[in-house]
């Protein structure tokens, strides 16, 4: 697990002084602490920071072939690269200098180009160089596990892990992409290929693209990416019963395939379906190794699943181990999570997420994780709101303004997931077609909410009815439509890939720690997309298929409890040990002279939450989040 950063002079011309690359390079040391490298051609540059994890002693990167005309820089797991090792080698075309994943990658590159990309099992992003034939190609695994930023400045093309690496080249402007704004207040996150910044880009999961500078000048310029796999839901002719034992072996296997590691691994565990499956599956493989297990606490009980985590750890006997995540240290890590982030993310379950890792590798450098069970099984809770809120979709605007203001006499409350807060968050989307509802409540600032928020210079410039534009964008690519299944690969598209994964990434890797997530291996995906919807919704019972499965290995208060979710007791906090702190932020003459918020309206917001007329959480942590990030990356 690492990080790399590269430079391209797409004029052909001199590269910069070898510096600029150093200091973007030592900008992400955090996702490789153990070395760093570096190559320097006649047009093209690059560097890389190591976490060593496999082949400790010889997989230094770049990494080249034999005659050296080509040399890669990637990050990331390949899980079955020892086969794919061995098939090459019985081709007699290849010799391996190392015993790393990496250089696979390059000998397979050799014998199918862009091709290689389907053999790959892995979470991976990557740049190889082709000296002899100038040519670049960079890309991304299929759910989008590891990230890559890039950007053309002047004649160069800039690429690198983090997007904090490119703001290290000379020169390069920082301006803010409104429209990038605009996704950020209504999703809580900025989706690919969108970056905070005009004219830098994310590539989108399971894309490359490809440099040619033999081509024309205006060609080279012009990236253009390529989807290289994709979700389907073509349905399996299985019974439910067989389904479960393909899926146990499927889900199996892919737990086994992340074992591998020549340094200390363990498991995130929060004692929910997902995490206490894969330590399930763990215990299975693993019957006389310890298990190490990992758990963050919370002191309120209504955010705190720990005696869930703690029932699992017994029934498998892990070596568990937890910590308290109190106010004083939300308040004592912020700064750190606004630095590593570098966009704008409003998930404050990146909190204890960073936290759980910091943790974790104190003892261990790689941990496996549930992540991705929610969205492929149906698991949260606006899945169970999807069928009801398709019947009262058809009930008359009157009557749902009056539901609505009904609502608003709710008490409210600042418990996780109060039942005000998932009434009124269930009543703010009503009105919004079937998909795009769904984002709207998992958002915070609708377009008609922006626009009383956004200062009118700002709204100017923008266009609110295209907010959710890129919900189309994906329905558009799906081939065969059911209506849980758009939703189901519409949560995989955006807030797995653009929040869950890059929360999960960003948290990890800036405590050098190595995140694994079996539920993301693409035979689990496929298989899972290839199973009716009904079995994974069954009337108001989310993860059905999972539970079902799971039910010979999990206890049955473990595998049926409500679901919390990790969040933190923000709505309480602002109210108390983070008041001063959000006051401050929101200062009406800092929005002011900042000129993108209306101070009037953010006051509002402010008061209402704090007198407890209205909770106003997310809106306020998504404000409280863009005002740090903006102190550290734009004054």
């Amino acid at each position: 697990m690492c990080g790399f950063t590269g430079i391209i002079n797409l004029d052909k011309g001199s590269l910069p002084p070898r510096d600029v690359l150093h200091k973007m390079n030592r900008s992400i040391s955090h996702r490789g602490p153990d070395d760093e490298g570096y190559y320097f051609g006649e047009y093209a540059a690059l560097g890389h920071r190591r976490l060593s994890i496999i082949d400790l002693a010889g997989g230094h990167q770049p990494v080249y072939n034999e005659d050296s005309s080509l040399v890669i820089v990637y990050n990331g797991e390949i899980y079955n690269f020892k086969s794919l090792r061995k098939n090459l080698e019985e081709t007699g075309r290849h010799h391996f200098s190392t015993n790393s994943d990496t250089e696979v990658i390059l000998h397979l590159y050799e014998e199918e180009g862009e091709g290689c990309l389907r053999h790959l099992n892995g979470m991976f992003s990557l740049a190889l160089w082709d000296a002899r034939n100038e040519r670049l190609f960079c890309a991304r695994d299929r759910m989008g596990q590891k990230p890559l930023y890039y950007t053309v400045f002047r004649n160069f093309l800039l690429f690198a892990s983090e997007l904090k690496a490119l703001l290290h080249f000379p020169d390069l402007p920082r301006s803010i992409s409104l429209k990038s704004l605009n996704q950020y207040l209504a999703f809580e996150y900025i989706p690919a290929p969108n970056a905070i910044f005009e004219n830098i880009s994310k590539l989108e999961p399971a894309h490359y693209f490809t440099v040619d500078l033999q081509k024309n000048a205006s060609e080279r310029r012009r990236i253009q990416t390529q989807s290289w796999w994709d979700i389907h839901f073509d349905k399996k002719d299985i019974s439910f019963k067989e389904a479960e034992k393909v899926f146990i072996d499927t889900f199996r296997n892919a737990v086994e395939r992340r074992l591998i590691s020549d340094v200390p691994l363990g498991v995130f565990l929060s004692g929910g379906i997902d995490s206490s499956s894969v330590v399930a599956m763990m215990a299975d493989l693993m019957p006389h190794r310890d298990i190490k297990s990992f758990c963050i606490a919370f002191e309120e009980k209504s955010f705190d699943e720990s005696r869930y985590a703690r029932k699992v750890a017994g029934r498998f006997g892990t070596d568990h181990r937890e910590e308290i995540l109190p106010p004083s240290r939300l308040l004592e890590i912020l700064p750190r999570v606004c630095a590593f982030l570098d966009e704008p993310m409003a998930d404050p379950s990146i909190i204890p997420t960073y936290l759980l890792s910091e943790f974790t590798r104190k003892h261990v450098t790689v941990a496996l994780a549930g992540d991705g069970g929610d969205e492929l099984f149906a698991g949260y809770d606006p899945f169970l709101a999807h069928y009801p809120a398709k019947v009262l979709e058809r009930i008359p605007r009157p009557f749902l303004n009056l539901l609505k203001k009904i609502a608003g006499f709710l008490p409210v409350s600042t418990k996780n997931i109060s039942l005000d807060f998932k009434v009124k968050q269930f009543l703010s989307g009503i009105s919004y077609p079937a998909p795009i509802r769904h984002f709207a409540w998992l958002g915070s600032f609708t377009p008609e909410e922006q626009k009383m928020l956004l200062h009118p210079h700002v709204l100017a410039s923008l266009r609110l009815d295209e907010t959710y534009d890129v919900v189309s964008y994906y329905l558009k690519r799906i081939r065969v439509h059911e209506s849980l299944d758009d939703i189901i690969y519409l949560y995989c598209k955006l807030y797995l890939q653009d929040d869950i994964l890059v929360k999960v990434d960003r948290a990890s890797m800036a405590c050098s720690l190595e995140a694994r997530a079996p539920f993301l291996d693409f035979t689990v995906v496929d298989l899972v997309s290839s199973l009716p919807s009904r079995w994974k919704l069954k009337g108001f019972t989310g993860k059905y298929f999972l539970k079902k499965a799971m039910e010979p290995y999990l206890p049955h208060d473990i595998l049926y409890r409500r679901k919390k979710g990790f969040g933190i007791p923000i709505a309480s906090w602002f109210k108390g040990p983070l008041k001063d702190v959000l006051t401050n932020l929101l200062d009406p003459k800092r929005l002011e002279a900042q000129g993108i918020f209306q101070p009037d309206y953010v006051q509002r917001l402010m008061q209402e939450h704090l007198t407890g007329k209205i909770d106003h959480r997310k809106r306020l942590w998504t404000l409280f989040i863009f005002q740090n990030w903006y102190d550290r990356y734009m004054l």
